[in-house]
């Protein structure tokens, strides 16, 4: 019987560099692979450890003197959304999210292009192209999937789909636990709809429907004001040295 080696994943260290978020710091990366058959349950081992995905690459902070960055994971199963929260879901009731497998297209690029432009033209992202685009889509040894958002149209009970231009993409990981939020972004132009807010909350209906206890929302950054809206969603845990523990404010 031929006997194959088991693969354990090896882990690497990016070299310093500025802290996009926190003046004078500066961050280090502990990073690996997701590749082959073994990625999806991989994925979902470094997740609850803390790590985040980005293409086939699984990567946490493992910066020296700073430990600002926190891992934040919803309970889906407690969440009850405020009334600012249930004006934002009532907002956007015209909006229908239709789930499917991670592929890119033109339509899904022009709206990640003008969300670039408008909210973060000095980014790292900023630059990205189609071609771009398109790898950190379809880069994926695991469950990926992209939800997009549009208008409900006269169909909708028919097919589940929505109707008319895209307005909204959010890019995600289905693991064994939860949802895992990798990327979102919508029309810069609709900020009065706060599309940010509502398609977390989706996330969490969604986590509800599944059966899925979590939604993961990457790194809290204490002291960063960009990250402080992921303490609005209560109950949720934090991981520490300890492991998960409750945070509710």
């Amino acid at each position: 019987m031929t006997q194959h080696p088991t693969q354990s994943p090896q882990f690497f260290l990016t070299a310093p560099s500025p802290c996009p978020y926190l003046d004078g710091q500066f961050e280090r990366k502990v990073f690996t692979h997701l590749v082959g058959d073994k990625a999806p349950e991989m994925n979902d081992l470094l997740t609850q450890g803390g790590f985040r995905r980005s293409q086939n690459i699984a990567y946490r902070p493992a910066c020296e003197t700073c430990r600002a960055c926190v891992s934040v994971r919803i309970l889906a199963g407690e969440f009850t959304p405020s009334r600012n929260m249930r004006r934002v879901l009532h907002a956007n009731s015209d909006l229908i999210g239709v789930m499917h497998d991670a592929e890119p297209s033109t339509e899904q690029y022009s709206l990640f292009r003008s969300y670039l432009d408008a909210r973060h033209r000095k980014g790292g992202m900023s630059d990205m192209t189609v071609l771009d685009y398109a790898m950190m889509v379809e880069d994926t040894h695991v469950n990926t999937k992209i939800i997009e958002y549009r208008r409900r149209g006269p169909d909708t009970f028919i097919t589940g789909r929505g109707h008319g231009e895209l307005i909204a993409v959010a890019l995600s990981d289905q693991m064994a636990d939860g949802l895992s939020m990798v990327y979102s972004y919508f029309d810069p132009e609709l900020a009065d709809r706060s599309l940010g807010t509502f398609m977390i909350l989706d996330h969490i209906n969604r986590a509800k429907a599944m059966g899925l206890p979590h939604v993961y929302l990457g790194y809290w950054v204490n002291g960063s004001r960009k990250m402080n809206y992921k303490m609005r969603f209560m109950p949720q845990e934090h991981l520490g040295p300890k492991g998960w523990e409750r945070f509710e404010g």
